[in-house]
């Protein structure tokens, strides 16, 4: 009596490899082909062909495929080995105590936006390290000029339905941001995948999507990727900005020197799982704002303290002064 394993084996045998291969295993995303590797020898063996991966990889992120620079990058790298370092979030702690390298002379973004399942924007954009005007400078990457628009193919909410909008965007749009130090050959997936929040402007009423991320170093900082949508003069919803910048725990935008120290980081870093990204991104999100909270807290009581021994130390020595006028004048 063959056991379970050897069963499925046999039955697969019975199958030709290029069945398995072509109409089987290339319907399957990363996820599934990874799980199938698992199941038999014979699906172990063919689920680490590069060719699968690399479909698999052009699927998930059409930049790739679209760039013949990041074509050949993830052909070397190993597609199956750029998926397992892209698909996940980032990891809980980027920072260690290894020595830190010399900074990337060269940064490559690879982002790609869907809607509803339908690719709206991809785009690859190098970003130059090396200049003093990008260290000195407050770190920030736009991937569309000032007057460039994407069109959603869907028109402006009326007021009354402009919940029912936002829930669209929160529950169909998706943006992936890949960064390649082709150098030291490390990537990253710096997106929380789907939206954390999306919020109409009050004035202007654009919507802003935020994808961001959080990056542990000796500090914590946000990786704060936006996507703005606004209504052109037809009617028609248009993507208008996606940019990427950093921020502290005070709210400040760091320079380009420091981000880059954060960027190795969350590049060397260990990466998550997958399992779960949108919600293991919200819960890390939730955990920095109560943390930048608590820090907001206590530099609130600080202040307060300040204020309060100021105060007290301004009364005693206008009280000393007098003191010394009254006896003056007393004789």
């Amino acid at each position: 009596m063959p056991t379970t394993a050897g069963a499925g084996d046999l039955r697969f045998s019975n199958l030709h490899e290029d069945i398995l291969k072509f109409q089987i295993l290339s319907k399957l995303d990363g996820t599934g082909l990874g799980s199938a590797a698992s199941c038999s020898t014979v699906l172990h063996r063919l689920s680490t062909n590069d060719e699968l991966w690399f479909n698999i990889c052009s699927s998930n992120w059409p930049s790739i495929s679209s760039s013949p620079l990041l074509s050949h990058f993830v052909s070397s790298f190993g597609p199956r080995a750029f998926f397992s370092n892209a698909y996940p979030i980032l990891g809980g702690a980027q920072y260690n105590n290894s020595p830190v390298k010399s900074p990337p002379a060269m940064l490559i973004s690879a982002v790609d936006v869907f809607l509803d399942g339908k690719l709206l924007f991809t785009r690859t954009h190098e970003t130059q390290t090396a200049t003093d005007w990008f260290r000195c400078s407050p770190f920030r990457i736009d991937l569309l000029e000032p007057k460039e628009v994407i069109p959603m193919a869907i028109r402006s909410p009326e007021p009354e339905k402009d919940e029912d909008f936002i829930d669209i965007i929160i529950k169909g749009m998706s943006l992936s941001w890949i960064l390649i130090n082709p150098v030291d050959r490390k990537v990253v997936n710096l997106s929380s995948h789907m939206p954390l929040t999306a919020e109409r402007h009050w004035l202007t009423g654009e919507i802003h999507v935020s994808f961001s991320s959080i990056l542990a170093g000796k500090s914590h900082v946000m990786c704060g990727i936006n996507c703005t949508c606004a209504a052109s003069e037809e009617g028609e919803m248009q993507v208008k900005e996606v940019s990427l910048e950093i921020k502290d725990m005070d709210g400040k935008y760091l320079k380009g020197k420091d981000s880059l120290v954060f960027l190795q980081w969350a590049l060397e870093g260990k990466k998550g799982t997958g399992i779960n990204r949108v919600e293991e991104a919200r819960r890390r999100m939730d955990e920095y704002m109560e943390r930048r909270r608590w820090r907001e807290e206590r530099m609130m009581r600080v202040e307060r303290s300040l204020d309060a021994f100021c105060l007290a130390t301004a009364a005693i020595i206008f009280i000393y002064i007098c003191y010394f006028i009254l006896k003056c004048i007393l004789g």
